[in-house]
C-alpha cells in the first residue's frame, strides 16, 4: 500500500485549513436540510447491507497491521453485525446491536459485554459508528454553514453542537458536497474544544443507487509520537468491498450468529 494514502488526509486538512468561503453561507433552514441530506447518504433503508472492510492500521515508528471484517446492516431496525476475520488471534470477535443496545463478543470465554458504538474495532482507529448510519439531524443543530473547499471539492463545512446526550461526540465539524450530501471529511471534538480523530473519505462507490465510501482514513488525534521532528498519528484505512444489498435472514442480527460464527 502506498503511503501517499495514509499521507492524503493530511494534504486534505490543510486545504482545509487554508482555503477561502466562495459563496455566501446557507440560511438556517439550507442548512437543516443539508444535514438531513447527510444522514439519508449514510443510511440503506427498505433493504439489509453486507461487505467486507479491510482495515490497516500505522502506528509511526511501528508499521502496519491489518485487521478484516465482515457487517451486515439492517437500517431499518436499527440492527448490525459486525464479525472479526482476521488477523487470526482475533477471528471469531464480533459485535451485534439490536435494542438500542451493542453487545461484544469474545470467543475466548465465550461472553457477551455490553459496549458502545466508540469501541476500538480489533485494535484499531476504527469505531462499530465509522460503519453505521448518522443521525446528526436528530442529534445536533447546526451552528454554522459555510462555503469552502476541500482540494478541488466545492463543500459545506457545517459545525454541528450536540442537542441530545446519547452522541460520542459533543461537537463535529462535517464537510459535505451539496449536491449529494456526501461526507468528505470530519472532525471529532471534545467538549473543551480539542481535536480527537479526524476521518477523511476521498471516493465513493455507487451500487443499486447508493453511495457507499470506497475508502476512508481515520486518524487518531490523540495517539501518535515525533519522528524526525514532526508529529505523526496513528491512522486507519479502511477498504469496502463485496458489496452486497441482499435481504439477509432476521437470525443474522442475533447474540446466537455471531457465537455460531466464532467456532
Amino acid at each position: 500500500m502506498k503511503k501517499g494514502v495514509f499521507k492524503s488526509i493530511f494534504v486534505i486538512a490543510a486545504v482545509v485549513l487554508a482555503g477561502t468561503a466562495f459563496a455566501a453561507d446557507l440560511s438556517t433552514s439550507d442548512a437543516k436540510a443539508l444535514l438531513q441530506k447527510v444522514d439519508d447518504s449514510t443510511s440503506f433503508y427498505g433493504t439489509d447491507f453486507g461487505a467486507n472492510y479491510s482495515l490497516v492500521q500505522e502506528k509511526p515508528g511501528q508499521g502496519k497491521s491489518t485487521t478484516t471484517v465482515v457487517m451486515y446492516r439492517r437500517d431499518d431496525s436499527d440492527a448490525y453485525t459486525i464479525l472479526i476475520t482476521g488477523p487470526e488471534k482475533d477471528r471469531g470477535k464480533g459485535y451485534v446491536q439490536f435494542d438500542n443496545n451493542i453487545w461484544f463478543y469474545d470467543p475466548s470465554d465465550r461472553q457477551f459485554v455490553f459496549t458502545s458504538s466508540k469501541d476500538s474495532v480489533g485494535g484499531t482507529n476504527a469505531t462499530p459508528a465509522d460503519f453505521t448510519p448518522q443521525h446528526y439531524s436528530k442529534n445536533y443543530k447546526v451552528d454554522k454553514a459555510e462555503r469552502t473547499k476541500v482540494g478541488k471539492l466545492e463543500c459545506v463545512q457545517l459545525t454541528l453542537t450536540a442537542t441530545s446526550k446519547n452522541v460520542n461526540y459533543p461537537t463535529i465539524k462535517l464537510w459535505v458536497t451539496e449536491a449529494d450530501g456526501l461526507i468528505r471529511m470530519k472532525e471529532d471534538y471534545s467538549l473543551s474544544g480539542q481535536l480527537l480523530r479526524t476521518t477523511a473519505i476521498p471516493s465513493y462507490q455507487i451500487f443499486k443507487n447508493h453511495s457507499v465510501p470506497s475508502k476512508m482514513v481515520v486518524v487518531d488525534n490523540l495517539r501518535g509520537k515525533k519522528i524526525n521532528g514532526k508529529m505523526q498519528y496513528e491512522q486507519t484505512q479502511i477498504t469496502i468491498s463485496n458489496i452486497s444489498f441482499d435481504k439477509q435472514k432476521d437470525s443474522v442480527f442475533t447474540k446466537k450468529y455471531v457465537e455460531m460464527m466464532s467456532k
